[in-house]
């Protein structure tokens, strides 16, 4: 459903600047997304088949994969048509096709002569189930309170996390011990040394000893002083695992201490693991304890706040484990990108994801473009080996990157030319972000000279979640800017993440991701079970999943069409907090389409009883319009303008609210209720102005909303008659409408929401007195202006009052008021009355009155409690909030009504 309101929100933007006639192009395409897809395809070939990629081979793997992408990408390309896309089909890009799998090969060789790119073995993340390093952004961090049981991928029990575990290392030729503590006590087989405060009195006579590893035979860990220590936490002694721990790994190289990796790839102990070589992390985790304990080196264990680095991808404890990897290095990349940003280069909307971006490169670190995975681009680098020699250091003297083999070959032998050697391919793949990050120019044609990157780059606006600022948007501005030379957009807007309707993170992994195509289509509650069972969900998440669907889809969803889904999404964006997604509000949209449908069926139904209606030939005053047209042409003129300044700002919301508004409250409800006794009473000229004037409000209403609801309107706008010299095919660029002074008339429209002010007072008080059938009304008017007014559109007012039969008297300002009459105040210059004298018990209309006043009274309070409480201000959503305080609005004016009823019935008593 993300990139759902993603692609609403880029085609919204797409179509309005086409129709506005400017160049546009939205350029379709994917990125292969390594770590993600590969991570997925492997979970279900175990699931079908109980097999590993090892299993398969790296060859066949890849192409598995490669048939999941043509098959995931076909429907991913068909959910975005079906939801409207007007991308430039021709030109979409794969970032692993032929063109950019060569643009990325260029930019990692111009990076590699440039020293930008090195190759280091320092610790990285590491996913122990997909076997591959992760870099900061692709690691989750789990907050902990305490001990707390989790689930680790690959383990049939929970394990426990969120405690430290005191024990004791023995002195080497001494009886005595030196206290030390972890949370990740399994590690302690990787330790190389103990670390003191140089003037800790406790520890001073230790140093320059060494303590003795109770499982390692042979191993001694030397006691070093650093004032890194804190002698006030814990024992004041820390022992050091430069291998597996980043602080550790600085005083390792600190102290030159030995660096023990003691894990394997995957998630075992390896050889340097002694007795415990061949078991799994986690189940060690328990046996060490129990050993430590049969040793009387075991202390205690507590509860301890803690962080567990969790992969983003397969959920599994993200280990600090020694690689040697390709690294880029940002500090000369970051400094222009930041300059960027806060030169207003690069405007990123809203300001909170701003201020997250800059946040982010302030503390950027070198970027770890490796991944040990099959699927993505292998890295076009080669490693030399001597002829003779049994192992090649990974030493960055040792590697020649080359665009083809023979252009790395060719720096191998210039660099080494009386040796004899062969060249290895890295086997390797990169970061997938490596290659997003040249998304902007190389699907322009980048590195080439072409023609669209002379006309179409820079690109305009960037529409994304975010939640990618640091994965994506970050790095296509600074690898922008480094390849050439300017930014790659002037405009990033984010927008807000969509979450379920309890307010959690949509997720595969959690089952209650919604398919835009099912809020299309439609679809039956057991068909949304049944779609759980075919992805790779755990039995126990089916089982949570499916009970969120029986309480959040009870009937199924209802087809909504893409519409009205993409008019929600857009209504929903405010860009500030995140989206609770509510079906019910899709289907209160479809319901607008609708009545955009039996508008425009009533409009042309009207202008097939005058015979050769022809629209004129441009939308203009002829001097012969009623009220009612100057007031609907002045809001035509407003909508116009309003939803053009919203769009411009980016304020979506409020251009959806627009468009609705024009459409629901202006157009429907009041001009085309009041076009029917215009066409059914008017003399010909006047019927011939009300047709023209349905004409162009309503070709205007398809076309403003034109980019919000592409189907419906393109639909009806094609069976609207042309205006002569109109030759335009498609709604998809007829021109956007635009202000027009001609349409100003604030006169009218004050003196017709007169009109509508009595109308809405006749319909209040005929619906609150039950006196539809023979009601009888009176409007008071204080000024000549607004008598005049009243007078003169008497007939309208009735019309839009509602079908029933009434006697409405229009009184002067001289008059008195009219006796045994409740009153509905339209203005200070206008009331209507209804005679209610000999139809109500007054002290049972008192009696009403008051206690529904009470209630309202009480449900106001209950209301601003509610919207000015503190825990509702920090987490419910903005557009949530909006609509909180828009019902109290409401209250408050229900209680005002009730309060002025009441006056007047006792009042009315007193007569």
């Amino acid at each position: 459903m993300g990139h759902a309101l993603g692609n609403s929100l880029q085609d919204l933007m797409i179509r309005y600047n086409r129709q506005k006639g400017k160049t546009t192009l939205w350029l379709p395409g994917c990125d292969h997304a390594g770590i993600a897809t590969q991570s997925v395809v492997e979970k279900a070939l175990w699931k079908k088949k109980q097999q590993t990629r090892h299993d398969l081979g790296r060859t066949q793997f890849v192409k598995l994969v490669q048939e999941w992408k043509e098959d995931y990408h076909q429907k991913i390309n068909n959910a975005i048509r079906k939801m409207g896309g007007s991308l430039d089909w021709s030109r979409e890009a794969f970032t692993m096709d032929e063109h950019f799998s060569a643009a990325v090969s260029d930019v990692f060789v111009r990076f590699h002569e440039e020293g930008i790119i090195y190759r280091a073995n320092r610790l990285v993340n590491w996913d122990s189930t997909l076997t591959t390093a992760l870099s900061n952004v692709e690691v989750d961090s789990k907050e902990l309170s305490g001990r707390t049981l989790l689930d680790v991928p690959g383990y049939d029990r929970k394990v426990e996390f969120g405690v430290i575990v005191h024990f004791k290392y023995p002195i080497e030729n001494s009886e005595e011990t030196i206290e030390v503590a972890t949370t990740r006590i399994e590690t302690m087989l990787g330790d190389s040394g103990i670390a003191v405060h140089p003037e800790d009195p406790r520890y001073t006579h230790l140093l320059g000893k060494f303590a003795v590893h109770p499982f390692i035979e042979g191993r001694r860990l030397p006691i070093v002083a650093d004032t890194y220590v804190d002698r006030e936490f814990g024992t004041g002694a820390v022992k050091l695992t430069p291998a597996h721990d980043p602080n550790d790994f600085k005083l390792g190289m600190t102290h030159k201490l030995e660096f023990i990796n003691v894990l394997t790839d995957d998630g075992l102990i390896n050889e340097n693991g002694g007795a415990y070589q061949g078991q799994k992390r986690f189940d060690v985790r328990y046996t060490i304890q129990d050993d430590l304990k049969k040793l009387g080196l075991y202390v205690d264990k507590k509860d301890n706040p803690m962080t567990v680095p969790l992969s983003e991808r397969t959920k599994d404890v993200v280990e600090p484990l020694m690689k040697p990897q390709w690294w880029v290095k940002m500090a000369d990349l970051t400094e222009p990108a930041v300059k960027a940003v806060q030169t207003g280069q690069i405007k990123i909307k809203p300001e909170s994801a701003e201020k997250h971006y800059l946040q982010w490169m302030a503390n950027i670190n070198d970027w770890c473009i490796s991944r040990q995975l099959w699927w993505g681009h292998q890295c076009p680098v080669y490693r030399i080996h001597f002829e003779g020699e049994e192992e090649s250091p990974d030493t960055n003297d040792r590697w020649f990157a080359g665009r083809t083999e023979e252009e790395a070959l060719a720096k191998a032998k210039k660099a080494w030319p009386d040796k004899k050697f062969k060249l290895v391919r890295d086997e390797d793949v990169l970061d997938t972000w490596f290659s997003s990050g040249l998304w902007p120019f190389a699907t322009l044609g980048w590195p080439k000279d072409t023609p669209d990157m002379s006309r179409l780059f820079p690109t305009s606006v960037l529409e994304t979640g975010w939640d990618i600022i640091p994965f994506w948007v970050a790095r296509m501005i600074f690898l922008g800017i480094k390849l050439t030379g300017q930014v790659p957009f002037s405009e990033v807007f984010c927008h807000s993440l969509i979450r379920d309707s309890d307010g959690r993170k949509m997720s595969k992994s959690l089952g209650n991701v919604v398919d835009p195509l099912d809020v299309i289509r439609g679809i039956e509650l057991q068909a949304l079970h049944d779609k759980l069972l075919t992805g790779n969900l755990a039995p126990v998440e089916v089982k949570k999943a499916t009970s969120y669907q029986k309480t959040a889809f009870p009937q199924g969803i209802p087809e909504c069409g893409a519409d009205a889904l993409r008019f929600a999404l857009i209504a929903y964006t405010t860009g500030g907090g995140d989206i609770n997604f509510e079906v019910k509000v899709i289907h209160l949209y479809r319901r607008f389409c609708n009545k955009i449908w039996n508008a425009c069926k009533y409009v042309l139904g009207k202008l097939d009883t005058v015979k050769d209606f022809v629209p004129a030939k441009q939308p203009a005053l002829t001097g012969n319009e009623s009220l009612s047209e100057l007031w609907i042409l002045r809001k035509m003129n407003n909508a116009a303008k309003e939803i053009t300044e919203a769009l411009e700002q980016r304020d979506f919301m409020h251009s959806a609210n627009h468009v609705y508004a024009y459409w629901y409250f202006q157009l429907c409800d009041v001009f085309i209720e009041n076009s029917k006794a215009l066409i059914q009473e008017g003399s010909e000229a006047q019927v011939n102005s009300a047709l023209q004037t349905l004409y162009t409000v309503l070709e205007a209403a398809l076309v403003l909303s034109h980019p919000f609801l592409p189907f419906i309107t393109e639909e009806l706008w094609q069976r609207l008659p042309r205006r002569s010299g109109d030759e335009t095919k498609s709604i998809i660029v007829a021109k956007y409408p635009e202000w027009d002074p001609q349409f100003e008339n604030p006169e009218a429209e004050a003196a017709y929401d007169i009109v509508l002010g009595c109308s809405k007072g006749v319909r209040s008080l005929v619906a609150e007195y039950a006196a539809k059938d023979e009601a009888k009304i009176f409007i008071q008017a204080y000024d000549a202006a607004s008598h005049k007014t009243v007078s003169e559109q008497k007939s309208s007012i009735r019309s839009l009052s509602g079908k029933g039969t009434m006697e409405i008297e229009i009184l002067s300002p001289k008059d008195t008021r009219p006796t045994g009459c409740v009153a509905f105040p339209v203005s200070s210059a206008v009331s209507v009355f209804i005679y209610v004298k000999d139809r109500v018990d007054f002290d049972e209309e008192i009696a009403k009155a008051t206690k529904k006043l009470e209630k309202t009274r009480a449900a106001v309070q209950k209301q601003h409690k509610l919207i000015h409480d503190p825990v509702y201000l920090e987490k419910a959503a903005v557009a949530t909030q909006n609509v909180e305080k828009q019902k109290l609005a409401d209250l408050e004016t229900e209680a005002n009504g009730l309060e002025t009823t009441l006056e007047q019935f006792r009042q009315l008593k007193l007569e």
